[in-house]
């Protein structure tokens, strides 16, 4: 029961929210669709369910065209960021809904909707009504929903966002166990780097209205085809800073100089741009062949255990992402530290043409 999109395009008001898309999905699949607010990922989920036409292309569903068929008509299940239940039924009647409208038996429904609560935390709360719940057990009502349906498309789309932390990291980890036996397809939509990694399966990283690519989690993670899904996959976003090759060396704008080794040697001589995470920036030099760079720093983010670094390099914004509480003057000089082995280069339009070192022997 595979689902594929063919030249899939969505236009509104003559502004165009999804550009023409191809992607193909597997069951049995866990697919994260990742990327900042209006990028694409609602409108394309819409798609896949049937709750918009495209203005072009076709939708396959299990070998069928399905492009104009209503989203009752196919076995999809959704769950949205917002707690969607019926709040006049209780939570056992709330998940028994879709499979009474597959008209099962009661022992069906009873064995489904106690197993289904049972996974999601939700056993001694089944006579309850929703609005007596908190917003996490609300949102585990509408996943319990879904997976009683037993769809083959399950489209959730960033339904964690409004959960504690706990709570988020918990269903993080459980989502893919639940979900796996049913062989059904998963999209799941996040605008954070962390969830896609923590969920595993493929990537599909979008950016206004485009997948810039897709393949499997580690891959787009590490081997980013281009600088935008190198921004995209990257929380705070890749910091990025014009370099020249030339000879065996990559020369910096600070007036630093790296060997050209490895990948890098293969290059040929001119402009690039070279790109690393924040995290890899640091207050301390640990590699002997470390490069130093200066900047003025803006702001900085205590999140408890990390320190956000904002700085201004020369006119581009960098954020460092170091570890333990930092006491830094703000407004004052910076130098922080980069390993080479952590360095992307991309071509000046962007495409990349070398990863870093480290990712390329992960």
């Amino acid at each position: 029961m595979s689902l594929v999109l063919e030249g899939v395009s969505k236009v509104v008001s003559g502004q165009t929210h999804i550009y023409q898309t191809n992607l193909e999905l597997l069951p049995g699949t866990m697919n994260v669709l990742l990327g900042p607010t209006s990028s694409g990922k609602t409108s394309l989920m819409r798609l896949m369910a049937g709750l918009d036409v495209p203005q072009t292309g076709k939708i396959i569903w299990d070998g069928k065209d399905v492009t104009g068929m209503r989203v009752q008509d196919r076995g999809v299940a959704m769950v949205y960021q917002q707690f969607i239940n019926y709040p006049s039924m209780t939570v056992y009647d709330n998940i028994a809904s879709p499979m009474r409208l597959l008209g099962k038996t009661a022992d069906q429904i009873d064995a489904a909707v106690k197993k289904a609560a049972d996974l999601m935390k939700l056993s001694g709360m089944l006579d309850r009504k929703p609005l007596e719940l908190s917003g996490g057990q609300q949102q585990r009502c509408a996943l319990a929903r879904a997976l009683v349906k037993d769809a083959g498309l399950v489209l959730l789309d960033e339904p964690l966002a409004n959960l504690d932390y706990k709570l988020r990291e918990e269903l993080r980890a459980e989502i893919p166990k639940i979900f796996e036996e049913a062989g059904s397809i998963f999209v799941y939509a996040t605008t954070e780097p962390e969830e896609a990694l923590l969920l595993g399966g493929n990537t599909a990283t979008m950016w206004e209205g485009r997948i810039t690519q897709f393949d499997r989690t580690p891959i787009v993670y590490r081997q980013p085809v281009n600088a935008t899904t190198a921004r995209v996959f990257s929380d705070p976003p890749m910091n990025f800073l014009k370099v020249r090759k030339s000879g065996d060396r990559i020369l910096f704008g600070d007036g630093q100089a790296a060997a050209a080794a490895g990948a890098f040697s293969q290059l040929t001589d001119g402009n690039y741009l070279a790109g690393f995470r924040p995290n890899h920036l640091e207050l301390q030099s640990h590699a002997a062949d470390a490069m130093a760079f200066t900047g003025k720093l803006n702001v900085t983010e205590i999140t408890g255990s990390e320190t956000f670094v904002h700085l201004d390099h020369h006119g581009e914004n960098w954020v460092g992402l170091v570890h333990g509480v930092k006491n830094l003057e703000i407004g004052a000089s910076l130098t922080v530290y980069l390993d080479p082995r952590h360095i992307y280069i991309f071509a000046e339009d962007g495409t990349s043409v070398a990863a870093a070192s480290y990712a390329a022997a992960a």
